[in-house]
């Protein structure tokens, strides 16, 4: 029988009522939990880390059993964000949610975009949301989401004002489809000023665009790809990965993104999180961090191992994961990375958070060269050469695949500990700073703390 022993004391909230109760993280063999239990809806224990690494190993000194959570003044901690004084990180990226409407109905939404008639923010408000920045530490990497941003024709003009106000780097989260449809959206998106496209795309099967965003895709996925190398935009692929619909497809999709670089600049998993629109026919059986760095390495046949990942320098180390590779010229990925094996840098006067900004700034905007058409999964790759000059590490440099992956937390695997140290936040329409994970918090029932 495996010893149980207690890994960390936190916090979280019950997945009923969100009321804050105490949790503890419990070891049980090679599996941690998130153990809680709530004084009106009992005992909840959920799944968050399994196997190889151990979460010991992983985490290191940054979640010691010994470091407990101070207590809160007022409601504290998820309930007053804004950002509150509990709060331990500075913002690094930042979502300016431009519409609600959106073209999808998708099964799987943290938004739940559409489903109930709204006013999208005129641009003096969007202008506002820039200033209350800009006096927060700003400016900020900027995400520009939803509900699905394409849904605007100003898009490029809330871009270019961004620029015009100092904010450096632009992405788009998008499922695509005007991309796809509108190249010459694409090519005033790229004049504004639009470094990268945050790209859903969930696999190379139209089986399972059907299954999570509720009708085949993947033709409009690809053409969005070509109209953005065609404008000269950065593109990444991000999947939402459900267990039984696209876990096995981790390593196509990598392949996928080889035979597109340097268009493609990186692939973004996200395992799916129980908040905002989901089905109830969708498993409860957590995707954990392990979980999808040992498939990687299955996937790839060995060609990208799970201990060629590191875990964030400046956000939790039980929130994502991140790899930077480049494809040699014998057909394989050699691993590389921007911070190496250190969480961080003892001769840098940047934190940790401004150190990742300009690292996703670097990594995922478009490099300045012409490239290929984008190639089909079963077409043959286009290699680069070996570093054997000058020119040859110039192009090297351009021709790298960043894959990185986010747990994102929700009322069953809220963990306060992680919430007070993430960097990614939302400008509600309030104009108030939110943790995203808290933004999208959502009770079993549906109930929302702020959306």
């Amino acid at each position: 029988m495996n010893a149980v022993k207690v890994y960390s004391r936190t916090e979280s909230v019950c997945p009923v009522c969100l009321s804050r109760v105490d949790a503890e993280i419990i070891r049980e063999g090679d599996c941690s939990y998130l153990v809680k239990s709530c004084p009106e809806h009992g005992a909840f224990s959920t799944l968050i880390w399994e196997g190889s690494p151990e979460i010991e190993s992983w985490c290191g000194e940054r979640n010691s059993f010994d470091k407990v959570l101070q207590p809160s003044e007022g409601e504290g901690c998820p309930y007053e964000c804004g950002i509150c004084p509990e709060h331990q990180q500075h913002s690094c990226c930042v979502l300016l949610e431009v519409t609600q409407r959106c073209n999808l109905k998708c099964p799987v939404c943290f938004a739940e975009a559409g489903s109930a008639h709204s006013v999208d923010p005129v641009m003096s408000q969007i202008q506002a949301w820039y200033e209350m920045l800009l006096s927060k530490g700003g400016p900020f990497n900027i995400q520009l989401s939803g509900g699905e941003p394409t849904m605007r024709d100003d898009l490029p003009e809330i871009i270019s004002l961004g620029k015009k106000m100092g904010f450096v780097f632009f992405q788009v989260n998008t499922n695509g489809i005007r991309l796809a449809e509108d190249s010459s959206y694409c090519e005033r998106l790229a004049k504004a000023g639009l470094n990268c496209v945050f790209l859903q795309f969930d696999g190379l099967k139209d089986s399972i665009y059907k299954a999570l965003r509720g009708r085949a895709l993947l033709e409009q996925k690809i053409r969005a790809i070509e109209n953005c190398k065609q404008a000269g935009i950065g593109v990444v692929l991000v999947p939402t990965v459900v267990k039984g619909i696209n876990d096995l497809e981790l390593g196509e999709i990598i392949d996928f993104a080889a035979h597109n670089m340097p268009i493609v600049r990186g692939v973004h998993f996200q395992p799916i999180s129980h908040f905002g629109r989901y089905p109830e026919s969708f498993s409860d059986e957590r995707m954990t961090i392990p979980e999808l760095l040992r498939g990687i390495e299955k996937q790839t046949n060995g060609g990208i191992k799970a201990s060629a990942f590191i875990p964030p320098s400046s956000e939790h180390p039980l929130c994502s994961f991140n790899g930077k590779f480049t494809l040699q010229k014998e057909g394989h990925f050699k691993s590389i990375s921007e911070f190496g094996k250190s969480k961080s840098c003892c001769c840098s006067v940047e934190t940790p958070a401004e150190s990742a900004m300009k690292y996703v700034a670097r990594q995922w905007s478009a490099p300045k060269l012409n490239t290929l058409e984008v190639v089909q999964p079963e077409q043959t790759i286009s290699l680069i050469p070996d570093l054997t000059s000058l020119d040859d590490f110039l192009e090297q440099a351009k021709m790298t695949l960043a894959i990185s992956g986010m747990a994102f937390q929700d009322a069953w695997t809220l963990d306060l500990k992680r919430l007070k140290s993430c960097h990614i936040h939302v400008v509600s329409q309030k104009g108030d700073l939110i943790p995203f994970c808290a933004y999208n918090l959502t009770s079993k029932d549906g109930k929302s703390l702020y959306r």
